[in-house]
Formats: C-alpha cells, sequence, structure tokens
C-alpha cells in the first residue's frame, strides 16, 4: 500500500511520506524516526545537531550564488496522534501506517495517517537531499512531542538556531497562509471514589455513543460536532434517578487535543426497569441524532446487557460526576472581536477515564488572549471544585502574536499569488502551533506557517489532499528562492 503512495508526484516527496509511514512514532516514543532523521543527516554528509530533549537539527548550505540570502529555518515535528477505530487492530509503537489512495486522498485503514506532520518531515528531507534548488542556508528542524506536551518547543534553547526566518510546516489547509496562533493550557481534575458492592435484583448494560467524527480541539472545535463524553454523560444523567442507576465504568476520548469521538459506561439498573431503560436510551438516540443531523450523521447511542462488573461506584461521587461533567462547558467560548469568524477562546472535555480509586479527567483550553485563557481555565475549574476534586493547571504555552510588518508573510504572500494565480488568506489559528513557544525563545524570529490539506486531523478519519501537496512543494522552494540578502 505505501508502495503506491511513493509513485506520487513530487517523488522524493512522497518516497520519504511512505518511509516515514513505516516508522512507528507516537509521541513520547519518536526514537526511531528521531534515528532515522539523524542517520539521513550524516548519510548526505549535512551537519547533524541533536539538542539535550532529543530535538533534530540538519544543516544544509547555500545553494552557489545563494550566500548572501538571510538564513531560513525549517520546522515540523517527528511525532504523531494515534488513534484508531475500536474495531481496528494496530501496534502504533510497531506496525507501519496502513496507507491506500481514494478520490484524490491519501487515507489510513481505520487509524490516523500522521500526515500531521509527517507530510512536513517529508518535504525537509526531500529539500535537504535536493540538488538543483536555489536557497540561502537552511536548517531543518524536527521537533519531539508536539502533540501531548510541546515538550520539543519548550525544551528549545537559545543559541541552537542560527537563522532568521521560520516556516513551520505544521498547517493544514492548503491556501490559507498563518501569522498567529491560539495560547494554550490543560485543566486536570482527579476525583476520588469508593467501590461498592454490586446490588442485588439488577441488571449490567454498557451504554456506548459512536460514530462521531473527533477531531481536533483547535482546527474543529466551532464545526458543531459532538463530544461522546458530554452526549454520553446526558444519556447517564437523564437516567440516573429516573431508574436508579448504578454507574460501575465511564472510559471517553484519549487525547487532549482531540474531540472525545467515542465513549462508553457500564451501568446497574433494577430489575423492574429495563425495559423501560432501554426504551429510553433508544429515543435518546434518535432526539440526538437529530440534533446533530448534520455535523455526526453517523452518530450512534446504543446499549446492551453485558457481563457484571465487579463493583460500582459509590452513590455520592457518581451523583458528583455526572453533574460535573453536565456543567462542565465544552466548544467555542467566544468569538474575536478582531478577526471575523475566528474563535478567540475555547475549551474541550478532552477525556474521562478510571483507574482502581480514582476518575482523571483532562479538558484542554486555547485562547489568542491570554488573560481569556486564563479565565476560561478558572471556569472549568471552579465547576469541578464543588465537587472537592484535586485540580491542576498544566504550565501552557503561549500564543503567537501576528506581526503586520513580517517580511515572511509578504514573500509567501507574493510566491503564492504568482503560482496559482490565487490570493492566499492571511490569518491566524486557534490551534497551537510550536511557533509561539519557538518565538519566545528566539525574539524577533520572523515566522509563517502553511502547508496542505489535511481533513479529519487527530482521528481515523484523518486524510491528506494530493494535489495540494504539489502546491505545498512548489510555494516552498519559490519561497526559499526569493529570502531577501542578509
Amino acid at each position: 500500500m505505501n508502495k503506491e503512495i511513493k509513485n506520487l508526484k513530487p517523488e522524493r516527496l512522497w518516497h520519504y511520506f511512505g518511509e516515514i509511514l513505516n516508522i512507528p512514532r507516537p509521541s513520547k516514543k519518536e526514537e526511531k524516526i528521531a534515528a532515522y532523521i539523524y542517520d539521513f543527516g550524516k548519510i548526505h554528509g549535512l551537519e547533524t545537531l541533536k539538542d539535550e530533549v532529543g530535538n533534530i537539527l540538519v544543516r544544509k548550505p547555500a545553494s552557489p550564488g545563494m550566500e548572501d540570502r538571510v538564513a531560513v529555518v525549517l520546522q515540523s515535528h517527528i511525532d504523531m496522534v494515534c488513534e484508531k477505530n475500536n474495531e481496528v487492530e494496530h501496534d502504533f509503537d510497531n506496525d507501519p501506517i496502513q496507507a491506500y489512495i481514494e478520490d484524490g486522498w491519501v487515507k489510513a485503514r481505520g487509524t490516523t495517517l500522521g500526515a500531521d506532520d509527517g507530510i512536513g518531515i517529508a518535504v525537509q528531507l526531500a529539500i535537504l537531499e535536493a540538488s538543483g534548488i536555489s536557497h540561502g542556508d537552511i536548517e531543518c528542524l524536527f521537533t519531539i512531542d508536539e502533540e501531548t506536551g510541546l515538550t520539543g518547543a519548550f525544551g528549545l534553547k537559545p543559541g541552537f538556531l542560527k537563522g532568521e526566518i521560520l516556516l513551520n510546516l505544521d498547517s493544514e489547509d492548503d491556501g490559507e497562509l498563518f501569522f498567529g496562533c491560539a495560547g494554550g493550557k490543560d485543566t486536570v481534575i482527579e476525583l476520588s471514589y469508593q467501590k461498592e458492592n454490586i446490588p442485588e435484583g439488577h441488571q449490567a448494560f454498557i451504554v456506548k455513543v459512536s460514530g462521531l467524527k473527533g477531531g481536533h480541539s483547535g482546527d474543529d472545535i466551532q464545526k458543531g460536532r459532538g463530544n461522546a463524553n458530554k452526549i454520553l454523560n446526558r444519556v447517564l444523567w437523564e437516567t440516573a434517578d429516573s431508574f436508579d442507576l448504578k454507574l460501575a465504568a465511564f472510559d471517553g476520548g484519549n487525547l487532549r487535543n482531540a474531540i472525545a469521538r467515542e465513549a462508553f459506561a457500564i451501568v446497574m439498573v433494577p430489575d423492574p426497569h429495563t425495559g423501560d431503560f432501554k426504551n429510553f436510551v433508544k429515543e435518546s438516540q434518535t432526539a440526538i441524532k437529530n440534533e446533530f443531523r448534520v455535523t455526526e450523521p453517523d452518530l450512534m447511542v446504543t446499549t446492551e446487557g453485558t457481563d457484571n462488573p465487579e463493583s460500582i461506584m459509590d452513590h455520592d461521587t457518581q451523583e458528583k460526576l455526572l453533574n460535573s461533567l453536565y456543567a462542565c462547558p465544552h466548544g467555542v467560548i467566544a468569538w474575536s472581536q478582531d478577526i471575523p469568524n475566528f474563535v478567540e477562546t475555547s475549551t474541550n472535555l478532552a477525556s474521562v477515564k478510571m483507574t482502581e480509586d480514582k476518575i482523571m479527567i483532562t479538558t484542554s483550553q486555547r485562547s489568542s488572549v491570554e488573560s481569556a485563557k486564563e479565565d476560561i481555565c478558572n471556569m472549568v475549574a471552579a465547576t469541578f471544585r464543588l465537587t472537592g476534586a484535586g485540580i491542576r493547571h498544566t504550565d501552557g504555552y503561549p500564543g503567537w502574536s501576528p506581526d503586520p510588518d513580517s517580511r515572511i508573510v509578504d514573500i509567501t504572500v507574493s510566491s503564492y499569488r504568482e503560482l496559482f494565480a490565487e490570493e492566499p488568506i492571511v490569518r491566524a489559528v486557534h490551534a497551537g502551533l510550536e511557533c509561539g513557544l519557538i518565538g519566545a525563545q528566539y525574539p524577533g524570529m520572523d515566522m509563517i506557517s502553511f502547508g496542505p490539506t489535511i481533513r479529519g486531523a487527530h482521528s481515523p478519519d484523518e486524510k491528506l489532499e494530493i494535489h495540494t501537496v504539489q502546491k505545498f512543494w512548489e510555494l516552498t522552494l519559490d519561497v526559499l528562492g526569493n529570502i531577501p540578502v542578509k
């Protein structure tokens, strides 16, 4: 399958993307792809460095006649989001991604594709290998663990880079050039519970929410998609009192930066209520599917009998959990007052997981306004503080403020216009980019972010539009050829 990918044009770019598909690279487990890139640099006789956190930098000297140009950093991240459909057997630590071509897109079979940001890596490798292209001094920076902690960007030290212009190759919309992004922060909740014995005269059921699109909690938060955690909790909340429901398990979502696609709960229902309970869930599916008929046509809310669990959650904690999850905000909180149709502030109820004695709830907040980011973090924290839960915030990451005088933005806009006879859109993005952190370490770095069209990032629906990859390649080369003199 990946052989088919390697036959696409431009050949060397797709060759390397096919290579990348064969190399496992989950976040925090990037050793194999890091070793591949490091060896690539050495094999090609290029200066290759690795910093203390694991970022890799490969330098390529200027092409003849371009030695007087400002040095440019090309940057991507080497990890990928590892999501799969429940019925798919795939070991992200060892198995290659099974990619295929369909209707002008590259897709993966039941898993994330990893075009975010594997296609950026492929462009860098193809440029490092290529001869006969015009460019000044190039530094290719490959950062680690962007998806789960921005560890590489956080660990980047002043002095590691020499370039003054940065091309971030981690955007997902052809025709859109990004010159700013939101900052983000996570709010993590820990709620203790007690186990209680299974009551007599009850039947066990598993309630599932499935078929949702999920997606990126920054890029897709404004699209009105369902959150499996919110939908499941709604059904449980509405049935808890009416049917004297007992909660044994709640498991939903996986990644902090992905909208939850699937969730399930195991509940105990008294024998006299089982028929009414099943009917209520069926009616709930009808109502909720109608609400999401446009954005989530494949949404399913189902229930079926299952084996008895070992225990149930104590009633007091069950009440706290269901009420707080219902109250917890999710989605767009505010739209920008300065940029039309731009999400300013949002929050994502990312995951709910249970251990032997604790419930772990992970949420993520984003905003292009620092004070608003802190405000929504506090709002989420206050919701769960009412339950007595433990709450902590991550350090977060800064936003990237747009520079109206950016030279690289002007150059890239001109290149796009000349190459494709189209006017690109220049805007900020609600998703987080490493540019904010890199800019904090390298004040004055002139930055832009662009890429091909990717849809469904962070979900098994992820797909890469083939013809936009050619445009991505041509734009990158043209920008490099038009970098100004020092």
